[in-house]
């Protein structure tokens, strides 16, 4: 069982649930210690005094808020202990109101809220009726002598608690450096190519689909390097440079992302003309020419995908455009 970091109560109306938060997401991160080369021992970090250099003890140390540089207003624990929120047990929900009224940039941090044991059959209550009315409760609590504006919404049978930023502490864009004006807007036909690439590329969200691949590599490193295999590494190959033909880029990425549902439904029909083998019981080889006709569509695509050959062949087509009219310029 998860351990609780805040235990208490939602209060809406007249009605409390005791519940529990409990974390909601973990840091994968791959963390490293320092180590002294040589002699593998570790190296820790010391508070240093920038006049004296020498270290300070830990019951010497006080806060201080810089107000301009060098200069600094301290502050003292009984001052900071008089200004803590009052601690409560109590989540108290001052309203009710749609998900889509939040804008994703408030979200902060998740957490899950477990109901206790005997308080199972409120909790289910509020539970069903918000997935019913699709609304989330916006509320205030203290935990870790913070006062925390939290959203709490329903989440696959459970309530999601996530602490919000407050107005303030979002940034509106910066007006006094607008982004900057392009020479031309984009013609209709560049508008329609960007909007079939992304019908082309549109899904449904799959968690599970997206991987971190830097953490998942650099883990296989560390478990060859501890089982004692020798790592040879290899430059990072260099960056395509920079692509100015915006019409070339769209019919490139077109042509690549054409390429990919043309593989997908290949490799479907590939699996489809196999299990018919199968099921016949001829012995015939799915692999065939014969039987691998329609897979051949899909391989044309594939060899149009190479992103750097689509982008040249998009690049070339649209220069020999535009070479006619030159000639013509020259024989005139």
């Amino acid at each position: 069982m998860a351990q609780a970091i805040w235990t208490g109560s939602i209060s809406f109306g007249l009605v409390s649930v005791p519940v529990r938060v409990v974390s909601a997401t973990r840091s994968l991160d791959v963390r490293f210690h320092q180590l002294e080369e040589g002699t593998g021992s570790r190296v820790r970090m010391r508070r240093v005094s920038e006049q004296t250099g020498e270290e300070v003890p830990y019951d010497r140390i006080v806060k201080g808020y810089e107000v301009e540089p060098g200069r600094y207003v301290l502050v003292g624990t009984d001052e900071l202990n008089a200004l803590k929120p009052r601690a409560s047990r109590m989540i108290e929900i001052e309203d009710f109101v749609d998900l889509a009224d939040i804008d994703p940039v408030y979200f902060e941090q998740p957490y899950y809220l477990i109901p206790d044991k005997d308080a199972a059959k409120p909790y289910q209550l509020l539970v069903d009726v918000m997935e019913q009315e699709q609304k989330v409760a916006i509320g205030r609590f203290v935990m870790r002598s913070k006062e925390s504006l939290v959203a709490i919404r329903p989440l696959d049978g459970v309530l999601c608690l996530e602490t919000m930023r407050y107005h303030d502490e979002v940034l509106a864009p910066d007006r006094d450096q607008p982004l900057p004006a392009p020479a031309d807007e984009p013609s209709e036909r560049e508008v329609a190519m960007a909007r079939q690439l992304v019908a082309t590329l549109s899904s449904t969200f799959d968690p599970e689909k997206y991987r971190d691949e830097y953490r998942e590599e650099l883990l296989s490193l560390i478990d060859k390097k501890a089982a004692g295999e020798e790592i040879i590494t290899h430059e990072a190959p260099e960056e395509p440079g920079k692509v100015l033909d915006l019409m070339a880029a769209l019919e490139a990425s077109l042509a690549r992302s054409g390429a990919r549902q043309a593989t997908r439904v290949g490799g479907a029909a590939a699996d489809q003309d196999s299990g018919e083998d199968d099921s016949r019981g001829d012995g015939a080889d799915p692999g065939s020419p014969a039987k691998g006709a329609k897979r051949e569509p899909a391989a044309r695509a594939v060899k149009k995908a190479t992103p750097k050959k689509a982008l040249k062949k998009a690049t070339a087509a649209r220069a020999a455009k535009k070479a006619p009219a030159k000639r013509a310029r020259k024989s005139a």
